[in-house]
């Protein structure tokens, strides 16, 4: 008897967007694809970084987790060039070093403290490293967000100064996003 394919759960997400910062202001209906290996703050993750990168051409990866060479987001121009190339996570430098090769640009937005995968980068041979952007959420708004989490959920977030203001029916769960270089 072989083994049974593990299935993807999928998420619908509704966000009434208000970016500030990019002068962003749209109502994104998001349908999320959610690996049965994708941990609650890692999905919550990737639901924040397409709202705070969301603009013309974003899209998330076809595969997710079940394709490991495609990064998780992207964005493309109306050719289908690749503008952006955005890791959720801790990607390791081999996979940061292609994705430097392979796109203009390249965000990560760690799901959890960047400590430690910052100091395991060290010293390690990545292309264009001081280019490669980091944008830290703050982790308490993750794991609040996260165990909020459900199938179907709609929420308003608000991006002011790097301040990100997250209104959940009769609550607003606040935190901030903020760069971070590599070494």
């Amino acid at each position: 008897m072989g083994a049974l394919a593990l299935t993807a759960t999928i998420h619908t997400v509704d966000i009434d967007l208000t970016d500030h910062d990019r002068g962003v202001y749209d109502t994104l209906a998001l349908r999320v694809a959610r690996h049965p290996s994708e941990s609650d703050d890692y999905l919550v993750t990737r639901v924040l970084a397409y709202a705070l990168e969301y603009g013309e051409g974003i899209a998330f990866s076809t595969g997710g987790l079940s394709s490991p060479d495609d990064p998780p987001l992207t964005i493309r121009d109306l050719t289908g060039g690749l503008l952006a190339w955005i890791e959720i996570g801790w990607p390791d430098a081999a996979r940061l070093h292609k994705a430097a090769k392979a796109s203009p640009r390249v965000v990560v937005y760690p799901h959890k403290d960047p400590g430690q995968w910052v100091r395991r980068l060290d010293g390690a041979r990545i292309h264009r490293a001081a280019d490669i952007e980091v944008r830290v959420i703050d982790g308490s708004l993750i794991t609040a967000l996260a165990a909020r989490l459900t199938r179907r959920m709609a929420f308003g977030l608000a991006v002011s100064e790097g301040e990100l203001f997250v209104s959940l029916a009769d609550e607003t769960l606040t935190g901030t996003v903020s760069p971070l270089t590599l070494p």
